[in-house]
C-alpha cells in the first residue's frame, strides 16, 4: 500500500511540473529575447545578482543588473533566468551556451524551483566536469541569490529529467545553493 501512494504521489508531481505546463504555455520566446519570457510591469526593475564565469576560467564571478520586476516568485524567477541565459556582454563570459531559452518555470511549497530549459542547454553545452558544473551552479546561484524562497533549483530540459548535461554532474536531484 504505501509503495502504491508513493506511486500515485511520483505521477502527480510529474503530470504538475512536467507533462500539464508544456501543454498550456504559449510558444518559448525567441532566443533574442529571453527576458521577454516574463511578465512584467512596464519600467520597473530590480538589482539582482547574475553570474559569469570569473577569469581564472574555473569560478563564478557575480555582476549587479538591472532585471525585470516580476509580480510574484515565479515571474520574478522567469526574469532572472531571461537575464542570466541572455547572451553575455563583452568582457563577460556566460556559462550558459548560445541559444538556450526558458520553457518554464515552477516553484514547489517547499522552496524547490524546477527550471525548465530547451534542448540548446544540452546541444550547445562545451563538455567537461568544470564547465557542466559552472552551467548548473550559474542557474542555481543566481536564483538563491535572489530570491530567498527558493532553496534548491531542479533543471529540466525540454520538460524531461536528464541525468546530466554532458556526462559528467549528476542531475537527478535539485541542486542547493553553495555555502560559501
Amino acid at each position: 500500500m504505501p509503495a502504491l501512494v508513493g506511486l500515485v504521489a511520483i505521477a502527480l508531481v510529474w503530470l504538475l511540473f512536467v507533462r500539464l505546463p508544456g501543454r498550456y504555455e504559449s510558444a518559448p520566446a525567441p532566443a533574442a529575447a529571453p527576458a521577454a519570457a516574463a511578465p512584467t510591469t512596464q519600467g520597473r526593475n530590480i538589482k539582482a545578482q547574475l553570474f559569469y564565469v570569473a577569469d581564472d576560467g574555473v569560478s563564478l564571478t557575480a555582476v549587479e543588473r538591472d532585471v525585470a520586476f516580476g509580480e510574484n516568485a515565479v515571474e520574478q524567477a522567469k526574469a532572472i533566468v531571461g537575464a542570466q541565459i541572455a547572451p553575455a556582454a563583452p568582457p563577460l563570459v556566460s556559462a550558459i551556451p548560445a541559444g538556450t531559452s526558458l520553457r518554464a518555470l515552477f516553484i514547489t511549497r517547499g522552496g524547490e524551483a524546477y527550471v525548465d530549459l530547451t534542448g540548446e542547454l544540452v546541444s550547445g553545452h562545451p563538455g567537461g566536469s568544470t564547465n557542466e558544473l559552472l552551467t548548473i551552479r550559474t542557474l542555481v546561484d543566481a536564483l538563491t541569490a535572489n530570491l530567498p524562497a527558493i532553496t534548491a533549483v531542479q533543471l529540466l530540459v525540454d520538460g524531461k529529467e536528464l541525468d546530466t548535461l554532458a556526462g559528467h554532474v549528476d542531475l537527478r536531484r535539485p541542486f542547493a545553493r553553495k555555502v560559501q
